[in-house]
């Protein structure tokens, strides 16, 4: 696509026309589901590069998952028929991770630090716990993570708790050896990838480095940032004060990971001379099924509010059905998959949503029993695995030989007859 050729911008209706052509200040993309959000942020970063605005890297383009940022970069490939492999687009934690790569020495850290999951941050605290002869029975190491989680998500240290009456001395206790801890084994959870960011961004000069650098900043998903997310994209703004953040307050579904609405609905207030444009069209659903989720959602507060509408044809009508338990909801269900197969409808245009994966046993009884065919999609995740994990952990302990979590995992893989009183003594 040459620089004369504008015909990308023939593809994108009135709303998402102005969305992708305004490019200079704060702007808000209020985007219903199925509006086509993804199409304004691909054809933004495009239209940015065919303006000339931008080189590549001077963009920053920040996704919800690893995997939006990879399909983000391959569409703008795709339509610029070349590679922006410098583009900086990611998730707020693979992007904290490249920065913190470069700057690592200023926090304390070698350059290949391990960035620690969940199972191992929990580990270590139940570890620090047990050292430290701290009663389990009340506050389970589960219980300290959640906390010391929350607390990072709203860029707490553990030093304004030292005084702080509300809070149990054990917390603070187990939090700042955590911390102490984590650095001396070189390691840092995703909580720390951020939080080590703004401290690199508070340095006159990395973060100036940084400011200058980005000089337009897209957010996706914008309602499903935290408080401390928030402050990292604040940091990075003040300087060419360029920011286009998409989102949805009706869709705002990850509070109990520390997602702040208030992020969205306070955007205003939050970026200077902010300008607000709504994605009404849906292109994904039948009119029915936007009638019946609109007439639910319109009662909802704390949101900005918006109408949509489609070209769609009207659809069926929706039905809802209620039930006092699972194994009469998969009766129902298969009665109405038998009804489709009667029709021809083929097994693979029919899937059952469940909210809750227990609720996957109650269908597959069910349909072991009328024999009808099934794939469950989901379970455990490829890194999630045992023995990748523990492949994993030999990969860590031999680029990093301080890595004692990475050490209890594999001393006993396979079994040599290690059990946890040798691991005491060697402690």
């Amino acid at each position: 696509m040459t620089q004369n050729n504008k015909n990308y911008l023939d593809f994108l209706n009135t709303e998402q026309f102005k969305a992708v052509t305004e490019t200079e200040g704060s702007l808000l993309v209020l985007a219903g589901a199925g509006s086509g959000k993804t199409r304004v942020l691909t054809y933004k970063i495009l239209h940015l590069l065919v303006e000339k605005k931008a080189l590549p890297g001077e963009i920053l383009a920040v996704t919800f998952t690893n995997k939006a940022a990879l399909e983000m970069k391959n569409r703008v490939s795709s339509l610029l028929k070349r590679p922006v492999d410098k583009m900086w687009i990611g998730t707020f934690h693979s992007l904290s991770a490249k920065i913190l790569r470069t700057n690592c020495k200023s926090i304390g850290l070698k350059s290949n630090f391990i960035i620690i999951d969940s199972d191992d941050q929990l580990k270590l605290i139940k570890q620090i716990c047990e050292r430290e002869n701290i009663d389990l029975k009340d506050q389970t190491p589960k219980f300290y993570q959640n906390v010391i989680n929350k607390y990072k998500n709203k860029n707490i240290h553990y030093s304004t708790l030292m005084n702080s009456k509300r809070n149990d001395k054990n917390i603070y206790r187990v939090y700042k050896i955590y911390q102490e801890e984590m650095l001396r084994l070189n390691c840092v959870d995703f909580g720390d990838l951020i939080i080590y960011c703004l401290k690199i961004f508070k340095d006159n000069n990395a973060g100036l480095t940084y400011k200058k650098l980005f000089k337009y900043i897209l957010v996706d998903e914008f309602q499903d940032i935290n408080k401390v997310q928030q402050i990292w994209l604040e940091y990075l703004y003040n300087y060419h004060k360029n920011i286009c953040c998409v989102g949805d307050d009706d869709q705002s579904i990850y509070s109990w990971r520390g997602a702040d609405i208030n992020n969205l609905l306070n955007f205003e207030s939050n970026f200077s001379k902010a300008k607000i444009i709504r994605l009404e069209q849906n292109y994904r659903s039948t009119q029915n099924i936007l009638k019946c989720a609109s007439s639910l959602i319109e009662n909802n507060s704390g949101r900005y509010g918006k109408e949509l509408w489609s070209k769609n044809d009207k659809g069926e009508k929706t039905l809802i059905s209620g039930f006092w338990e699972t194994k009469e909801e998969a009766m129902f269900v298969s009665d109405e998959i038998e009804k489709l197969i009667l029709k021809k409808t083929p097994f693979n245009e029919i899937s059952i949503l469940f909210r809750v994966a227990a609720h996957t046993r109650s269908f597959e009884e069910r349909f072991i029993n009328l024999g009808l065919p099934y794939k469950i999609i989901g379970g455990l995740r490829f890194y999630e695995r045992k023995e990748i994990k523990d492949v994993i952990a030999y990969l860590r302990l031999l680029n990093n030989l301080d890595d004692n979590l990475a050490f209890e995992r594999i001393i006993n893989v396979p079994k040599r007859g290690i059990g946890k009183t040798t691991i005491s003594k060697i402690h």
